[in-house]
């Protein structure tokens, strides 16, 4: 069997790094868990970026065989730094399961630090107080690899957050926080429509400006319509009216128009779901993976009249902006 070059560069990693943890396992069984653990985290921040990758458009002059092995490399060098920086809180996880396994139930000692270590990897996870924190270096993550792995990550995530504590936050400031923000309610909406929830993001930085361009209701709170849905006849809820640009057989035209407001974040994200996964003429958005497809059948199914709207929204989820912003 033919071995490429990836394959071989990964394999020889492996096979030292087994030998390094049956080394400290016989003279250090504290450090021999720690370093299995981070090991495990560091294989599976691999895999997701590895995932990443390939769901990623790489048509360009420079993709080639050998672009691709060294950034397998660097792939691999950042999931390695991230484990050890313990930002992710999977290493800590493991290492405290390990630890009660091999030390026993009966060690009151060893299930101290145990759950010690299990309340700081719950911490870790949780998006309380610090959203620009530990939430957006733990669920962006999970939202590539194994979809098995992702989805165990997001329950234990999800579970270790009180449903109240998953507010909206002030304006993001930044991509990065923005995407921390609106996460949640992203991965939500994901469930139910079968599209990536990073894709959902994207639109939604296109149709805010990253947040920034928030509608505004008549007294000059927000509506938090991040996706620029409008208020037709049979919308029965609030609406905020603003002047807007249309495109008329390609030229742009300014006119006043009534957009659905919304009590939350989570609303719109909500009622973004519903619109696709109800609405007929966006049937054939559901369920898209690539990322440029689901803007060209989005600018298909008339979701917008700008005629560069899918170029735009394609640019958002293969650009390096988003791809920053989700690995923290």
């Amino acid at each position: 069997m033919a071995i490429n070059k990836t394959d071989a560069a990964s394999l020889a990693a492996d096979v030292q790094s087994a030998r390094d943890l049956r080394a400290k396992f016989r003279t250090d069984k504290d450090a021999g868990i720690k370093s299995a653990a981070q090991e495990f985290e560091a294989l599976f921040l691999q895999m997701m970026l590895k995932s990443m990758r390939a769901a990623t458009d790489q048509d360009s002059i420079m993709d080639s065989e050998t672009s691709r092995f060294f950034t397998g490399m660097l792939d691999e060098q950042i999931a390695k730094d991230l484990s050890r920086t313990g930002s992710i809180g999977l290493a800590q996880i493991l290492e405290a399961q390990l630890r009660r396994r091999l030390d026993g139930p009966d060690d009151d000692a060893a299930s101290a630090a145990s759950e010690t270590l299990a309340r700081k990897a719950q911490d870790a996870y949780s998006p309380t107080a610090t959203l620009a924190g530990a939430w957006d270096k733990n669920l962006p993550l999970a939202a590539f690899g194994n979809p098995n792995l992702r989805a165990a990550l997001e329950r234990a995530s999800m579970q270790r957050a009180a449903p109240a504590a998953i507010q909206d936050a002030p304006v993001a400031a930044t991509p990065r926080e923005f995407v921390s923000q609106m996460w949640p309610h992203a991965v939500e909406a994901s469930r139910s429509t079968g599209i990536p929830p990073q894709f959902l993001i994207a639109h939604a930085a296109l149709e805010s400006g990253w947040g920034q361009r928030d509608i505004k209701n008549a007294d000059g709170s927000p509506s938090y319509n991040l996706f620029g849905i409008k208020a037709g006849g049979s919308w029965q809820g609030k609406s905020a009216e603003i002047t807007t640009t249309e495109y008329e057989n390609g030229v742009p035209v300014t006119q006043k128009a009534r957009f659905r407001a919304y009590g939350s974040h989570a609303e719109a994200f909500a009622d973004y779901a519903r619109l696709l996964s109800q609405n007929p003429r966006y049937s054939g958005v559901i369920g898209s993976q690539s990322g440029t497809e689901f803007a060209r059948r989005l600018q298909q199914a008339g979701y917008a009249s700008d005629p560069n709207y899918a170029e735009k929204l394609s640019g958002i989820i293969n650009g390096p902006t988003l791809r920053q912003a989700l690995i923290g």
